[in-house]
């Protein structure tokens, strides 16, 4: 099914025995069934996955270009970064890419409809929007601009532009602490991460971590981010509160890129996807050890973790597939193809 027709659930009725004999309830399989959802930057597009069955079930067309993906609070909408800058091969140098020409009408994220598989919307987002995240009520949208070294912020409901806050040069990840107090955007040209604070939308500090920063993820208590630096392989640790400076946590491999990060509360580790070394590093933060690095593709960046913690989830660039680890054993239990060069991931709550 592609995203032109009408979404229709298969459903399954379910018996109960009562008093007038059997009462059946009609409940949509797709609402009991997990789901993920792909950006493919080059077939400009977003795969869901449904994760029970670990196979695509639909493809909806989004626009140019898409990377970062968010699913609001209830699940009801996915919001897709969508970019009309054309993508540069790591071969040409920022001269040549200068001189393509840049479809700003493209720029913005787009609304999917969960329920339908539709866009329902495109949200004006500043100048070639690529990770962005959402405020804990669910009504806002911080959203980094590479190109223009901002973060801008939208009104969800209204798609109105509340503010827009000069970070440093080329803004990568953004990330919401948990208790909403703190937003941080990495740099990747200024090696630092920008600390925003999440109600006034003012800069409250830059903290210098690795080089070219791309990802963060945020402890649970709000206290603790830990930062991805591509460029030097490197993996930092940052206070929020306080004026405490970074500290490098681990070094990885030289030839690791590391790129998305993800926390696993539970088992008291971080997983990192390494771009072109091709494997998700696992750190135990207790033991502050590197435990394994699991080959699972082509220059992995999207990375994710199921809910209960048991599978974790990277999409694969130049291999255009999906990998699926199961995380008591670390080892790789499938794969999934998806579109051209798939670049995030989410999963539905």
């Amino acid at each position: 099914m592609n995203s032109s027709a009408t979404f229709r659930p298969r459903r399954r009725l379910l018996g109960f025995p009562g008093i007038a004999g059997t009462l059946l309830l009609v409940i949509p399989v797709s609402a009991m069934a997990g789901r993920a959802y792909v950006s493919n930057e080059d077939g400009q597009s977003v795969s869901v996955i449904d994760t029970a069955k670990g196979d695509v079930t639909d493809t909806v067309n989004v626009g140019k270009r898409p990377r970062g993906l968010k699913l609001s609070h209830d699940g009801k909408r996915l919001y897709v970064a969508v970019s009309g800058l054309p993508k540069c091969p790591p071969s040409q140098s920022d001269e040549e890419c200068a001189k393509l020409k840049h479809d700003f009408a493209a720029d913005g994220i787009a609304v999917i409809d969960t329920q339908t598989l539709k866009v329902t919307g495109l949200l004006r987002a500043g100048s070639d929007p690529e990770q962005f995240d959402l405020s804990k009520d669910g009504q806002r949208l911080f959203i980094s601009n590479e190109d223009t070294g901002t973060v801008s912020v939208l009104d969800v409901k209204t798609g109105a532009l509340v503010g827009t806050i000069p970070v440093g040069a080329e803004p990568e990840g953004v990330r919401v602490a948990p208790n909403g107090k703190w937003v941080l955007a990495t740099s990747e040209s200024a090696n630092s991460i920008s600390v925003i604070d999440g109600g006034t939308l003012k800069l409250l500090r830059s903290v210098p971590v690795g080089k070219r920063p791309r990802d963060t993820a945020i402890t649970p208590d709000s206290s603790t981010a830990y930062v991805s630096g591509e460029a030097d392989a490197s993996l930092y640790r940052v206070t929020l509160q306080g004026e405490a400076p970074a500290t490098r946590l681990m070094q990885f491999r030289t030839e690791d890129r590391p790129m998305g990060v993800v926390l696993d509360s539970h088992r008291n580790r971080v997983y990192v996807s390494t771009g072109r070394g091709g494997t998700v590093a696992v750190v135990d933060l207790q033991a502050t050890k590197l435990l394994e690095e699991i080959a699972v593709g082509a220059r992995p960046w999207g990375i994710a973790l199921s809910h209960d913690g048991r599978r974790l989830y990277t999409a694969n660039g130049p291999s255009n597939d999906v990998t699926v680890i199961d995380t008591g054993t670390l080892k790789v239990t499938r794969k999934i193809k998806v579109g051209s060069s798939p670049w995030g991931i989410v999963l539905s709550p």
